[in-house]
């Protein structure tokens, strides 16, 4: 009992450090990008001047809210510079739990995870939006103008991104639970339906209270569901293979 007592304080001061360099990641990414803020909140916006109509302009209804909009944009940037950093350490900390032949791809882990991460910001960037934001403002009339606040629209956009980055992750987090044994390709068919219904309400509870960005981040996560069928099947771990992790 004491023994797993210790063993348990010790994941807890190693999770701990993992989760204090990730912040001081995420720090120094908002401290850099914070010099840029304005730039990259430009940079979110040209998706949203592209559908709206000539002339029309962001605002923003309290003395602060543009400062902190900018501190928000620099945040959500930081996440993204310092994703990397968050993602090794991910791996230092789910490391002891691996055979030694698995703890040699750490360098190619650290780079999918993170190509999965920006490629999901990425779909929601160039795909999610534009089609989303057309959507939306083509319900506005001669009599109904848009008049968007700068919060509420980084708010939105902040959602969408960091929820389409995690998701994406989905195939490499089923990797890994397959390469431990966890699951399989045939638990994963046979579940299918079961995580239909759950891809649909994380769908709804993930994404702002509409149809369309719903139907528009299930319809990718069942795709990577299928896509995590075939990874476990291919690099799940095979039962013959005996190894005790270091």
């Amino acid at each position: 009992m004491e023994e797993q007592k210790h063993t348990f304080i010790e994941h807890l001061a190693e999770l701990r450090k993992r989760l204090i360099i990730s912040l001081i990641a995420v720090g120094i990414g908002f401290g850099i990008c914070y010099i840029f803020s304005k730039e990259i909140f430009h940079l979110l916006m040209i998706p949203l001047n592209k559908t709206l109509p000539p002339e029309t302009t962001m605002i923003f209804t309290s003395l602060p809210e543009a400062f902190f909009t900018y501190l928000k944009v620099a945040l959500l940037a930081g996440i993204f510079v310092a994703s990397p950093v968050v993602l090794y350490q991910i791996w230092l900390f789910v490391a002891p739990a691996l055979y030694s032949r698995e703890k040699r791809y750490v360098i190619p882990f650290v780079i999918l995870s993170t190509l999965l991460f920006i490629g999901g910001a990425s779909f929601g960037y160039f795909v999610v939006f534009p089609f989303g934001f057309k959507f939306f403002l083509g319900f506005a009339t001669d009599l109904i103008k848009p008049a968007l606040k700068i919060k509420e629209y980084l708010s939105f956009c902040s959602i969408l991104l960091l929820t389409f980055g995690f998701v994406f992750e989905l195939p490499l987090f089923i990797l890994f639970l397959a390469k431990l044994g966890v699951v399989d390709a045939r638990m994963l068919s046979r579940n299918r339906r079961y995580v239909v219904l759950a891809i649909f309400a994380a769908a709804a509870i993930l994404t702002p209270p509409d149809v369309v960005t719903q139907f528009m981040m299930a319809g990718p996560l069942l795709i990577l569901y299928e896509v995590s069928i075939w990874v476990a099947k291919v690099f799940g771990k095979k039962k013959e293979v005996e190894e005790t992790p270091e």
